[in-house]
């Protein structure tokens, strides 16, 4: 059997797509004669019978009806394909903190969204938010996309996902949220940088400004894939690695 024919078999097993992560850990490499094995896999998916659902998802062609059909995805449906979008950097985020060791929350009216097709309630390890400051701070974090809280239920991290959104409203809460120690994340497409460092070159944003970080889609992939990676025999890898570094 070809290694294109065993990425192929996995990806049926698991109903016709899967994360990159995925691929990495159920394809068999052991009689691969390759020194970056999971390398290879990337490579594989790039050229051979399938297709980008998105960064770090793939899917087979043979399946491609069904497998959007499963996700909620269609072309003729912009806001089923952002409301997807936006569940799956969420999920990816969420998997990245619990990694970490860290707590993990996402908004209530966000709870029913879907990383792919498992709910981001069953993913999350917070699920009332921490009463961290004053009533009226706490109603500005809430509204956050994903929020990590470290062993002393206070916050270590906010990220906010801007796929369409107002990027200065995620800077506006990153503003109400500066007296804490923790860092400040819009993740979004690689395009929308330049909008990022208009609105944030605005003075009003002075105070945060070298605070807040910019992650492409694309960076949260390759760290969620190395992290996710490294806690298989790494017993702290958020210590001993970092995050979007």
């Amino acid at each position: 059997m070809t290694q294109t024919e065993q990425v192929i078999n996995v990806m049926r097993e698991k109903g016709g797509y899967s994360t990159l992560l995925e691929l990495n850990h159920s394809v068999d490499v052991s009689s691969w004669k390759s020194k970056t094995p999971f390398a290879s896999i990337r490579r594989i998916v790039q050229v051979g019978p399938f297709f980008k659902i998105r960064p770090g998802l793939w899917a087979l062609n043979e399946c491609r009806d069904k497998v959007l059909e499963k996700l909620n995805i269609s072309p003729a449906k912009p806001k089923n394909n952002e409301i997807f979008t936006h569940g799956y950097y969420q999920g990816l985020l969420v998997q990245i903190g619990n990694f970490h060791k860290l707590q993990t929350y996402v908004p209530a009216q966000d709870k029913n969204r879907k990383f792919l097709e498992t709910p981001l309630s069953e993913m999350i390890t917070v699920h009332s938010m921490y009463q961290f400051t004053y009533p009226k701070i706490i109603g500005r974090a809430k509204t956050v996309d994903v929020i990590w809280f470290n062993s002393r239920n206070m916050p270590n991290s906010f990220f906010e996902v801007e796929h369409t959104t107002d990027i200065q409203n995620s800077l506006d809460k990153f503003y109400e949220l500066q007296d804490f120690c923790a860092s400040f994340n819009i993740v979004a497409d690689s395009a929308r940088y330049n909008q990022f460092k208009d609105v944030i070159s605005r003075s009003i944003y002075d105070d945060i400004r070298k605070r807040v970080s910019f992650q492409s889609y694309e960076k949260v992939v390759e760290n969620y894939t190395k992290f996710s990676a490294l806690s298989e025999f790494d017993p702290n890898p958020a210590a001993n690695y970092g995050l979007f570094r």
